[in-house]
């Protein structure tokens, strides 16, 4: 059964994958609204988890026209990167599938592009 989402491995840390996606991000100009620690928050919280983290970032140039086109697609933007550490001790880097997204919400093909970022940067982060 598809999932929508995008699976990939990471050579690195869940810290150092996150550093590299940071860095992506900023060479992109694309805007990191907020970084979730849910590892940390957990820990906080008395409880533990392996290393989770969550980044979600966007760009209006990109998301806007596909909001025009599909306002459902809003509850999916702005794009979200998981980074998270396995009972292996491997880290993992996870996406929507721009493909599952446009099934989804309807959105134009010629709109893809606009949200086949996050499997880019995915991409670029682990290799």
């Amino acid at each position: 059964m598809e999932t929508g989402l995008i699976r990939e491995r990471s050579s690195y840390s869940v810290a150092h994958t996150v550093e590299r996606l940071e860095e992506l991000l900023k060479q992109k100009g694309i805007k990191l609204f907020a970084l979730i620690d849910h590892s940390g928050e957990a820990e906080k919280a008395g409880l533990t988890m392996p290393p989770t983290k969550l980044l979600i970032f966007g760009n209006p140039k990109g998301g806007t026209p596909l909001m025009t086109a599909a306002p459902s697609v809003a509850i999916d933007l702005p794009l979200k990167i998981l980074v998270a550490e396995d009972e292996a001790g491997q880290t993992w880097v996870s996406c929507n599938s721009p493909a599952y997204l446009q099934q989804r919400h309807g959105f134009p093909p010629e709109l893809m592009a606009n949200i086949g970022v996050a499997q880019a940067l995915v991409q670029a982060a682990v290799s």
